[in-house]
C-alpha cells in the first residue's frame, strides 16, 4: 500500500493532544484528542507511547488502523509534530528520533507547540513572518521571520526566568489572598472569593485543603478566573496582578520582534492559549495598550483556532502544497487566513 496522507499533525499541549491526519487533497482523513504530553514528568519514552496511543485512534478514524499496526507504508508523507515540553534543542533531538523510529512519516519534524500557534495566525501566502505569544496553564513566545529565522525562549518556568501563565496567576492570586487574611499584605477581595469558590469559609480552610490534597492541586487553574472576576470588580491587587500579566506578554513579544529584526515593522503578533483566548478585558486591553506604545506597527490579534490547525499548516508549508490544500484544510478547521 501507498502512502495515504500528505501531513500527520501533532500538537500536544500540557493538558491536552490534537491529531490529525490530512489526504493529499488536504481534507482531514482522521482526528483524534487525548490527553496531555508531558515528558520531564513521565519520561521521553512514555510520553511518546502516550502520543502514539492518539496517532492510532487518528489512523483508525481515517480507516487505517491496519496499515499502521503492520507499518506496510507510513500513515503520511511528513509527520509535522508541535509539543509542549519541547523547549531545548537536547530535547527536539530526542523527540525527533523517537517519532521517527516509529515510522509514521517519511520526514518528520518537531518543534515547540508555540509555533503551532504562530503559523494558525499567519497568512498562508509568502513566507510565515511574525510572533506569537501562548499564555495557557504557562507563558511562550515564538517568532518566525524570514529565511526561516526564529526566536523563542526556554520557557522552563522561573529558572528561565518566566512569570505568568494560569498556574502561576493562580498561585500568585493565593499569596496574596494568603498575605491579606493573616495581616502581612494588603487587603484584598481574593481573600474571600478563592474560598468563597470551593465553598470554603476562609483563606486557613482552603490552606488546609490544598496542602492535605482535599482539593486537588490541579484545581488550582480555577482561580484564575476568579482573579479576573475579582480584577474586574475593581481590586487593587487582582489588578496589579493582571497588568503584571499583561507587560509579560508584551514584554515576551517586544523582544521577539527586536531579536528578528521586526520591531520597526509592519508584523502580526498572534495571542493565544486559554489566558489570553478568554479575552478578558483588562488583559487584553493592557496587552494592546502596551503594545501600541512599545511595537506601534505591531498588529495584535487573538487565534481561536485550534493549534492543531498551525502544526497541520507548518506541515503543508514544508511539502510545498498548492494553495488549494491551505484553503481546504482551514476551511475545515473554520479559520480564515
Amino acid at each position: 500500500m501507498g502512502l495515504t496522507g500528505s501531513v500527520l499533525a501533532v500538537d500536544a499541549g500540557n493538558s491536552k493532544t490534537d491529531v490529525a491526519l490530512l489526504g493529499p487533497d488536504g481534507t482531514v482523513l482522521g482526528s483524534a484528542r487525548g490527553g496531555g504530553f508531558q515528558p520531564p514528568r513521565v519520561g521521553t519514552e512514555r510520553a511518546v507511547a502516550g502520543l502514539a496511543e492518539i496517532v492510532a485512534r487518528a489512523a483508525a478514524d481515517a480507516g487505517l488502523a491496519d496499515q499502521l499496526a503492520r507499518r506496510s507504508a507510513p500513515l503520511a508523507e511528513h509527520v509535522s509534530a508541535c509539543l509542549a515540553n519541547c523547549d531545548l534543542p537536547i530535547e527536539e533531538e530526542r523527540l525527533t528520533e523517537a517519532i521517527a523510529a516509529l515510522g509514521w512519516g517519511r520526514t518528520v519534524n518537531v518543534t515547540n507547540d508555540t509555533f503551532a500557534l504562530l503559523r494558525s495566525g499567519l497568512p498562508d501566502d509568502g513566507e510565515p513572518t511574525g510572533v506569537a505569544v501562548v499564555c495557557g496553564a504557562g507563558i511562550n513566545c515564538a517568532g518566525l521571520a524570514p529565511g526561516g529565522r526564529t526566536a523563542r525562549f526556554p520557557a522552563i518556568g522561573r529558572i528561565s526566568g518566566d512569570w505568568g501563565g494560569g498556574g502561576h496567576l493562580a498561585d500568585e492570586a493565593l499569596w496574596w489572598a494568603a498575605r491579606a487574611w493573616d495581616g502581612r499584605g494588603e487587603p484584598t477581595e481574593l481573600a474571600s472569593a478563592l474560598p468563597g469558590h470551593f465553598g470554603l469559609p476562609d483563606m486557613l480552610a482552603l490552606i488546609t485543603a490544598l496542602h492535605l490534597g482535599e482539593v486537588a492541586p490541579t484545581r488550582r487553574y480555577e482561580l484564575t478566573p476568579v482573579l479576573f472576576a475579582v480584577a474586574d470588580a475593581g481590586d487593587a491587587v487582582a489588578r496589579a496582578i493582571v497588568a503584571r500579566q499583561a507587560d509579560e506578554v508584551v514584554t515576551m513579544a517586544t523582544v521577539a520582534l527586536a531579536k528578528l529584526d521586526l520591531l520597526g515593522e509592519h508584523a502580526p503578533v498572534v495571542l493565544g492559549g486559554g489566558v489570553l483566548a478568554a479575552r478578558h478585558r483588562l488583559l487584553d486591553d493592557g496587552v494592546r495598550e502596551l503594545l501600541a506604545e512599545r511595537a506601534p506597527k505591531a498588529t495584535p490579534h487573538v487565534v481561536q483556532a485550534p493549534p492543531v490547525l498551525g502544526a497541520a499548516l507548518l506541515g503543508l508549508d514544508h511539502i510545498g502544497a498548492d494553495q488549494a490544500l491551505y484553503e481546504r484544510l482551514r476551511a475545515a478547521y473554520g479559520a480564515a487566513a
